[in-house]
């Protein structure tokens, strides 16, 4: 017998034909003995929806009252699965996080994890219960309703696994496990069978949409087993999350391809080429709450240089807008901007031991004339900012490239 927690996300619950579909799936883990926890995502464009009717009363919602609202989707869905479960002759008992207690700070909208009283989950399973919790949620200390972010319910889900050491986290979505890239642009895309926490960090900072990285930071902190599955197919094995063996055999050199296509590049042009001055750029980018990716200098030259960075292109104006108010006193000559870039990345713990990563990368995409702009490097990952209208094929080239496309053997 083992305790699996298993999340089920908005499109697997997104009728109430398929909230049945997941009663039926947890129903037989528990005939087989399992004790199960289910973690639940509001129904598909319920949480749009009730955003969108905020919207309607007003165009700045206070935090609190915005987490009030969007946490009832979640709510709606862990009732209509505990009947379905009672229907299906299943003891069922369902959680908000209130309710569990799973303690956030205060941080409205996306608030961070503290701490779980697992006792009252633990003795509801210990009476033959399915438990059943509304992901995205929680609350503070002072009893405010706190959500988790978009996709919160991924890290909801392995914060119960991890406060209840739950033999594994199973996290149901569309799509039947991780793929060496999308196979929506590349069709030879292979699903892998494992991968590591490491590369899965990775990818998913980098655009890889299988799940919330703080999920993925969580299962990795935490040592939790972590293994995503399709709520559609049945039978199948998905692809295993877990920390690398030092017995394994040895791993293939790339593990795969993402690519993020929300990218746009500045440059500050002709700063001078002392210290601080990358303070002076960045400082009031970060003081704007604008998230920044890559950052280039370039070698000076005469006592001046050139500062390239990246930022999402929703922040694109608005970084623009603070660079503008501040190119004076920086002493910069102007500010030049693109917002049409995206970045592809390779990811791969073989790539320790492997020499010659890189220039593989670039030759390949040389030989297809697509011209790299920025380049950032770590011990498991190579990324680069190009023109996005070469995304897709960059992918198809790199892909190949590094036999991503052939069977594992």
């Amino acid at each position: 017998m083992a305790l699996i927690v298993q999340k089920y996300g908005g499109t697997s619950v997104g009728t109430p034909e398929r909230i049945k579909n997941v009663a039926q799936r947890v129903a037989r883990f528990q005939a087989e003995g399992h004790q199960v926890v289910v973690v639940v995502s509001a129904m598909s464009g319920e949480t749009n929806r009730l955003i969108a009717l905020t919207k309607e009363i007003t165009s700045a919602p206070t935090p609190r009252e915005l987490d009030v609202v969007v946490s009832t989707g979640e709510q709606v869905t862990i009732g209509l699965l505990c009947m379905a479960l009672h229907g299906a002759d299943v003891q069922a008992k369902s959680y908000t996080g209130g309710q569990v207690r799973i303690l956030t700070d205060s941080a409205h909208t996306k608030a961070r994890i503290l701490s779980i009283d697992e006792a009252n989950m633990r003795r509801d399973l210990d009476a033959g219960n399915v438990v059943v919790v509304a992901g995205f949620q929680g609350v503070d200390e002072d009893g405010n309703i706190t959500t988790l972010g978009r996709g919160g319910s991924d890290t909801t889900a392995v914060a119960l696994a991890a406060a209840l050491q739950a033999d594994e986290c199973q996290i149901y979505t569309d799509v039947d496990g991780v793929y060496t890239t999308d196979p929506r642009i590349v069709p030879e895309a292979r699903k892998l069978d494992k991968i590591t926490f490491e590369e899965m960090l990775e990818m998913a900072s980098l655009g890889s949409k299988v799940l919330q990285i703080r999920s993925v930071e969580f299962a990795g902190k935490y040592k939790v087993k972590l293994r995503v599955l399709s709520s559609f197919e049945d039978g199948g094995e998905g692809t295993l999350i877990t920390v690398e063996e030092e017995d394994n055999m040895e791993q293939p050199i790339i593990s795969g391809i993402a690519f993020n296509r929300d990218e746009a590049k500045l440059t500050v042009l002709g700063v001078p080429d002392k210290p601080g001055i990358a303070y002076q750029i960045l400082g009031p980018i970060a003081d704007a709450n604008i998230d920044v990716d890559m950052i280039i200098q370039n070698v000076g030259h005469d006592g001046m240089t050139d500062f390239s960075c990246t930022v999402s292109r929703g922040d694109y104006d608005k970084a623009v807008a603070v660079l503008e108010k501040s190119r004076e006193h920086i002493g910069a000559r102007s500010i030049e901007g693109d917002r049409s870039m995206a970045k592809v990345s390779i990811v791969g713990v073989g790539m320790r031991s492997h020499p010659g990563v890189a220039s593989k990368m670039f030759r390949t995409l040389a030989e297809e004339g697509i011209n790299i702009q920025m380049i950032s490097t770590s011990e498991i990952k190579i990324s680069v900012v190009i023109d996005e209208k070469y995304l897709e094929l960059a992918v198809r080239v790199l892909h190949r490239a590094f036999g991503l496309d052939e069977a594992a053997a």
